[in-house]
């Protein structure tokens, strides 16, 4: 499809929530390539951070490791955000640390929406649906990504949400795959059982194969569709408890992809989300 105009992206990543909630690890590179898919123009790519200035005095491990992980995200082209992390005392004598960048995500987001064609919020948090309202009031198509924790509110009120486990390199797998290069035999792959016959007792798993503009193109049959499925008899799922719940685009698989006698065959099929 040609595109007339390149569309102005932000993406605004609560690094925090996102840690915490799934996605530690994730590649904010492969991220950056995502919010940008279809030629986009990254115009502000934020990263909210938490900052624990207390234990960087005691912890010289934790001030590096904190500190090259900036320089990561910068040399990636983020602005990086701090927000230091607060202590306070509850009832019981316990201890506990608040660095919420909510307010200053949203803000930045309303603030900056006015060169923006397209904004990104890496992030589950139910607390921005109003935020998503006022973007989408101002002209702005917003999308959202996140791991786990969603808020089905927030999922419901974005133009587009997708699992960030679905976007292929996004999150590491785990399973050594001799280097076989995401959806293709031999790799390991996340996405969804769309479909599945309990009387014959096979279904068909659906994955993206590349990050693509047409997300909305899931007929797999079409040339132009970054999707593909993968065959899965009853016996590859892991937990056989699972059957009576399925198909289920709700739940995330992890699964091995290997040739076989209906084409693409997934195996060793995991549930991993919820």
């Amino acid at each position: 499809m040609t595109r007339d105009k390149t569309q102005k992206v932000g993406l605004y990543v609560d690094v925090a929530n996102i840690a915490r909630n799934g996605g530690y690890g994730m590649r904010f590179d492969v991220l950056r390539d995502y919010a940008c898919r279809d030629t986009g123009e990254p115009i502000r790519l934020n990263a909210y951070v938490a900052y624990d200035a207390d234990r960087a005095k005691t912890d010289r491990e934790y001030k590096d490791r904190t500190i090259n992980f900036y320089a990561t995200l910068r040399d990636f082209g983020f602005k990086v955000i701090e927000k230091v992390v607060s202590w306070y005392t509850d009832e019981s004598g316990e201890r506990f640390g608040k660095a919420n960048a909510d307010l200053d995500m949203a803000v930045d987001a309303l603030l900056q929406s006015e060169n923006l064609d397209r904004v990104i919020l890496a992030t589950g948090d139910g607390d921005f649906i109003e935020v998503v309202r006022a973007l989408q009031n101002k002209g702005c198509r917003v999308e959202a990504i996140a791991f786990q924790n969603i808020s089905s509110n927030l999922k419901r009120e974005v133009d587009l949400f997708i699992s960030g486990y679905m976007v292929p390199n996004l999150l590491p797998v785990d399973e050594k795959t001799n280097g076989s290069k995401w959806g293709t035999v031999g790799s390991r792959v996340r996405g969804i059982c769309y479909t599945y016959n309990k009387a014959k007792n096979f279904g068909f798993m659906r994955y993206l194969t590349r990050i693509s503009p047409e997300l909305w193109i899931t007929d797999t049959r079409r040339d132009d569709s970054p999707y593909a499925t993968a065959f899965a008899h009853e016996s590859a799922f892991a937990d056989h408890g699972l059957i009576e719940r399925l198909p289920s685009r709700g739940s995330i698989f992890e699964f091995d992809l290997s040739k076989g006698d209906k084409g693409l065959q997934a195996t060793n099929i995991v549930k991993i989300y919820p």
